[in-house]
C-alpha cells in the first residue's frame, strides 16, 4: 500500500505538497544565486562573452555558410591581407579566416565542455569514494591519484593522442583522463568535511547504506565545489586542445582554433609576418579561457563568500 505525501502549510497559509515546496525552494535558491552573481562585474563580463561565443558557434552555418571550409571552392587568393571582402584575410588555401574562426568555435567549445565533463565526473566519483571509504580503498585510490597528479598532464595527453586514432573523441578522452586528479583531491577533502557532520551519523544510525549516504547526503554538498571547478577545468581543456592541435595531434579533417595555428605555422605565416592568420585564433582561445575563468571565480565567490574574491 502506497501513501501520498501529506500537504504542508507554509508561512503564508497556502497548503502545498512537499514536492511543490522543494521546487519552490530550488527556485528561491536559483534566484538568490543570480542576485549574488550579478554583483560580480567580472562574472557578468565572462558570462556575456560565453553567451556571444556560444551563439556564434550554434549559428555558424547561417553566419558564414556551410561551404566556407571547402579547400576546392575557396573564394579568395592565398594569404590575402584583411580587406572589405575578407575582414581577417585568407589562409593558404584562400579561405576566409573569419569563417574558419567561427567554425573553430564549435570544435573548441565542444571539446572543452565534454572533456571537462569527463574530467569532473571521474574526479568526483574518485574523490567521494576515497573520502567515504577508509582503509585500503582510500589508500589505493589516492596513490593512483597522486601518480597522475605528479605526471605532466600535457605529456600524458600527447602520449594518448599519439597511440590512438586522430579524432576529436581521442582529444576529449586524452584530456579527460589526465586532468581529473585535482578535482578528485578537492572533492575528497570536501567529502571528509561533510562526513564529519552530525547528520551523517544520524543517517548511518537510521540504516542508511554507503550508496544512500554518498548519493543523497555527500554529493549534493560537494556539487557547489564541483560546479565551480568545472568552469575552471573547461578553460584548461580548451587550452590543452589547442596545444594538441598545434602539435599536429588533432583531427586534420575538422577546423579548430589550435588547428588554425598549426596550419598558419606550416604555411610560414610566422616568418612571413602574416599576423591576420596567427592573431585571431590565439586571441579567441585567450578570450574563451578568460571568460570561463571569470565565471568560475564569480561562482566560487557566490558559493563560498569567505574567499573574498574581488567584484
Amino acid at each position: 500500500m502506497t501513501t501520498e505525501p501529506l500537504p504542508v502549510q507554509n508561512e503564508a497559509g497556502v497548503t502545498k505538497t512537499p514536492h511543490a515546496l522543494a521546487r519552490a525552494r530550488k527556485r528561491q535558491s536559483l534566484a538568490r544565486f543570480w542576485r549574488e552573481y550579478r554583483t560580480h562585474r567580472g562574472g557578468l563580463w565572462g558570462l556575456a562573452g560565453l553567451v556571444l561565443i556560444a551563439l556564434i558557434a550554434v549559428f555558424a552555418p547561417t553566419l558564414v555558410g556551410a561551404d566556407s571550409q571547402s579547400v576546392t571552392d575557396a573564394p579568395g587568393g592565398a594569404l590575402e591581407s584583411p580587406s572589405g571582402e575578407f575582414p581577417l584575410g585568407t589562409d593558404q588555401f584562400g579561405r576566409s579566416v573569419l569563417a574558419l574562426l567561427v567554425w573553430g568555435a564549435r570544435v573548441s567549445l565542444t571539446v572543452g565542455l565534454l572533456a571537462a565533463f569527463l574530467c569532473v565526473a571521474i574526479g568526483t566519483v574518485v574523490g567521494i569514494v576515497a573520502g567515504h571509504f577508509h582503509g585500503w580503498y582510500s589508500t589505493v585510490l589516492m596513490r593512483v591519484t597522486d601518480w597522475f597528479l605528479v605526471m605532466p598532464t600535457l605529456v600524458l595527453a600527447i602520449a594518448l593522442a599519439t597511440v590512438m586514432d586522430r579524432s576529436i573523441w581521442t582529444v576529449i578522452l586524452a584530456i579527460g583522463v589526465t586532468t581529473w586528479p585535482t578535482t578528485a583531491r578537492l572533492v575528497r577533502a570536501q567529502t571528509l568535511a561533510v562526513e564529519s557532520r552530525p547528520y551523517i551519523e544520524r543517517a548511518r544510525a537510521l540504516g542508511g547504506g554507503h550508496g544512500h549516504i554518498m548519493a543523497r547526503h555527500v554529493l549534493p554538498n560537494v556539487m557547489p565545489l564541483v560546479l565551480a571547478q568545472t568552469t575552471l577545468v573547461i578553460s584548461s581543456a580548451i587550452l590543452t586542445e589547442a596545444t594538441l592541435a598545434f602539435l599536429g595531434l588533432g583531427d586534420p579533417t575538422i577546423t579548430s582554433w589550435g588547428g588554425m595555428l598549426q596550419d598558419a605555422r606550416e604555411a610560414g605565416a610566422v616568418s612571413a609576418g602574416d599576423w591576420w592568420y596567427l592573431a585571431p585564433p590565439g586571441i579567441a582561445i585567450a578570450l574563451v579561457a578568460l571568460s570561463f575563468t571569470l565565471c568560475g571565480r564569480a561562482i566560487e565567490s557566490v558559493l563560498n563568500p569567505k574567499l573574498g574574491v574581488a567584484r
